[in-house]
């Protein structure tokens, strides 16, 4: 079996997509099985579900809605980014710089934009957030899908759209990478917090090798610490599936209070 392996989250831009891979091929030098670093040819969904897959990255939410049963935890990266404490995260809520909301209980009847129906950070903390405020499931005027967080983020920009949570992992790089974009948008709030972005592995990856790999991740922490700076990192958990069972709580008790999608 040829291994795969590819990290899809945090690629924001061009330089930190370079950075990232180096720091992967580092990890992969320090693990026995041979493995080939890919860019995912199919949606992520499929591509975290491959039998051969070594080392990826995913969302919270998709995991607890089943891709936990295919898949091995390996371990959880912990940020250094305003809105992160250890391996756990929140979202930035963020409208223009020029807006007039300050709160998000003052955008009753604004523009909200979110990048995925399926992510945690853009979507589940932000129907969390907002579930108390709305009345009869309704709160926003409209709701834009935009496929990513940095899309999310250029929308409220450009001005076609008001407000957005973005992971604060993004936001601390747009803030260090894209200082044009971070200009034009402040933050007026935070969401709820729960476990990161977990790395993964399939479930076929025997148990040494997931061991071989948590270690592989600090060692190249310890070598490298300019990356890991550049990058953010500054160590990793392992943390149980059942910390991830904070993603559904928030979501249900979104439901709970009759706001099921954001609207």
């Amino acid at each position: 079996m040829t291994w795969i392996a590819a990290l899809p989250m945090y690629n924001v831009t061009p330089a930190l997509d370079f950075e990232w891979r180096a720091w992967l091929v580092e990890v992969l030098r320090r693990v026995k099985p041979a493995c080939r670093i890919v860019e995912p040819d199919e949606e992520l969904h499929g591509f975290w579900r491959r039998p051969n897959l070594l080392l990826s990255q995913t969302c919270g939410y998709p995991l607890m809605h089943g891709l936990h049963e295919q898949v091995r935890l390996i371990a959880t990266p912990c940020f250094d980014a305003p809105g992160c404490e250890e391996a756990h995260y929140a979202s930035v809520l963020v409208t223009r710089a020029d807006a007039q909301f300050d709160t998000l209980a003052a955008c009753r009847g604004a523009r909200a934009a979110y990048n995925q129906d399926d992510s945690n950070s853009g979507m589940n903390v932000f129907r969390h957030a907002v579930a108390p405020l709305a009345r009869a499931g309704m709160f926003f005027s409209t709701v834009l899908r935009t496929g990513s967080h940095l899309g999310s983020l250029r929308a409220i920009a450009d001005d076609r759209a008001d407000v957005a949570a973005v992971d604060c992992v993004t936001f601390a790089f747009v803030n260090d990478v894209m200082p044009e974009l971070a200009r034009r948008v402040r933050a007026i709030g935070m969401t709820a917090a729960s476990p990161g972005l977990p790395l993964i592995a399939s479930g076929t990856v025997p148990p040494a090798t997931i061991e071989a790999l948590r270690e592989a991740l600090n060692e190249t922490l310890e070598v490298r610490p300019d990356r890991a700076k550049r990058l953010r990192l500054q160590g990793f958990s392992v943390l149980p599936l059942t910390d991830y069972e904070r993603i559904g709580q928030l979501e249900n008790e979104a439901r709970a209070a009759g706001y099921a999608r954001l609207a």
